[in-house]
């Protein structure tokens, strides 16, 4: 007969309310930099505005979160961005990325990203600029969903359709008129990908912005990626193709740095 802890073991762990509740205000108050006031909160999560309020002032006065100066919305605080940074800081692929993606950047002269693959979602864990003043938007911390991203199709192209299509949420999100949202396109991007070693993304995401990434091969959960992004009018196929060569040989390299640090 099974034991009581085996059988524990194959459940889902059972929430703490208001623990729950304290994650979900820093889940909501982290997507985009979202300024929320009381009512929209409470709205959002389904919860009395009394039981929240009581929650978000023990928030606020342990600094995770802060209040405007209207006092009516809150936002992220100072404890959140301390505790991102101490994840980056340990975090090996994040920590160890600096100097390669330095040289990428300064390489290509165009935007260049470390992401991880977090369910459906990729997470910028890292960035450098783009020396243009036109580029894409991006940030650390920024989620999007990994099939309308050169850095989610890479670390997608790693897995044999049928995870793939267990992995994704169907039907696929539009973002833009160019997102590819058909499963038998995506799959065969996805394949395409896997044979050259790196995916593209064509305007998938952003308009007009095109992307290239490779995979690690590595990382927590579904893996990491390196990636370059630039507008359209910098990135033709030609240009790709070269951008992909020095994207692949950065992820070599970090791969080097990882290998290096696990065998210490």
């Amino acid at each position: 007969m099974e034991s009581v802890a085996a059988a524990a073991r194959g459940r889902k762990p059972e929430e703490v309310k208001s623990a729950a509740r304290v994650l979900e205000v820093l889940e909501l108050l982290g997507e985009e930099g979202a300024r929320l006031s009381l009512a929209e909160l409470a709205g959002t999560m389904a919860v009395p505005k009394s039981s929240l309020h009581a929650i978000l002032r023990t928030m606020e006065a342990r600094r995770w979160v802060d209040l405007d100066p209207s006092g009516t919305r809150y936002s992220l605080g100072l404890k959140a961005l301390l505790t991102g940074t101490a994840y980056l800081e340990g975090d090996d692929a994040a920590s160890l990325s600096g100097p390669v993606l330095d040289a990428l950047a300064e390489k290509t002269g165009e935007s260049v990203h470390l992401g991880r693959l977090d369910g459906t979602d990729v997470v910028y864990l890292a960035k450098r600029e783009s020396r243009h003043a036109l580029r894409m938007y991006s940030a650390v911390g920024r989620r999007l969903p990994a099939h309308a991203t050169a850095l989610g199709k890479a670390m997608l192209s790693l897995y044999d359709p049928a995870e793939v299509r267990m992995r994704l949420n169907w039907p696929l999100e539009r973002l833009t008129p160019d997102t590819v949202t058909d499963p038998d396109t995506l799959l065969g991007q996805l394949s395409e990908a896997r044979l050259r070693g790196w995916a593209m993304d064509d305007g998938e995401n952003s308009p007009d912005i095109r992307c290239v990434a490779v995979a690690l091969g590595t990382g927590r959960g579904g893996g990491d990626a390196i990636s370059c992004s630039a507008p359209k009018s910098r990135m033709d196929d030609a240009r790709a193709e070269e951008i992909a060569l020095a994207v692949s040989e950065a992820a070599r390299a970090l791969r080097t740095l990882l290998k290096r640090l696990g065998q210490h």
